[in-house]
């Protein structure tokens, strides 16, 4: 859950939250914050990170099924641990937030990677995509993640071949920017 959260109510009376996220412009300059529904509803820009944990050597990534209570994606596989920007979060302390909620990795570097614009309305992102390594335990959390494992970089890059694979499409644009700028050796 976002720092920066904003008290609802339901058609019952009855309280929920509703984050605060950071909205930018087409040419990714935040212009301001808005609710997270308010921003799902409307399709607009916002920003979002992603992070991609690999083993300690390199060889292997995090993949993970999300929940089927996620607002993007639901039920879908991703190697990406990640989510949407809060209004006053920069995009390297966002990232480390959702790694620590999502996986349950904690302390470590997020290495930022690069910027990608994701342009598939009614979404409208532009996600700061960051890397770490880790080797330790990983701890979903249920309300957002419902099963995982290591997989190895050829057989991610395999199965994301397939079209029916059912990958976030997010997720998949970023993963297929990150082999283009990091192409297997054929050792792999």
């Amino acid at each position: 859950m976002c720092c920066t959260l904003r008290p609802l109510c339901d058609d019952q009376g009855v309280a929920v939250i509703d984050e605060l996220v950071a909205i930018f412009d087409p040419r990714g300059n935040r212009v301001g914050g808005e609710r997270r529904s308010v921003m799902r509803a409307k399709g607009l820009w916002h920003g979002s990170t992603a992070v991609l944990v690999r083993s300690g050597d390199g060889r292997r990534v995090y993949v993970h099924k999300r929940s089927d209570g996620k607002d993007f994606a639901p039920g879908m596989y991703d190697c990406w641990a990640g989510g949407v920007l809060g209004a006053d979060e920069d995009p390297a302390s966002c990232a480390e937030r959702e790694l620590a909620e999502e996986l349950g990795v904690s302390g470590v570097e997020v290495v930022p990677l690069f910027t990608a614009t994701y342009l598939r309305p009614p979404v409208r992102a532009h996600m700061f995509a960051f890397e770490t390594r880790w080797d330790g335990p990983v701890v979903w959390q249920p309300e957002e993640v419902v099963s995982g494992g290591w997989m190895e970089l050829a057989e991610l890059r395999s199965r994301l071949a397939d079209p029916d694979w059912p990958f976030v499409p997010d997720g998949r644009q970023l993963i297929e920017e990150w082999f283009r700028r990091n192409p297997l050796p054929s050792s792999v």
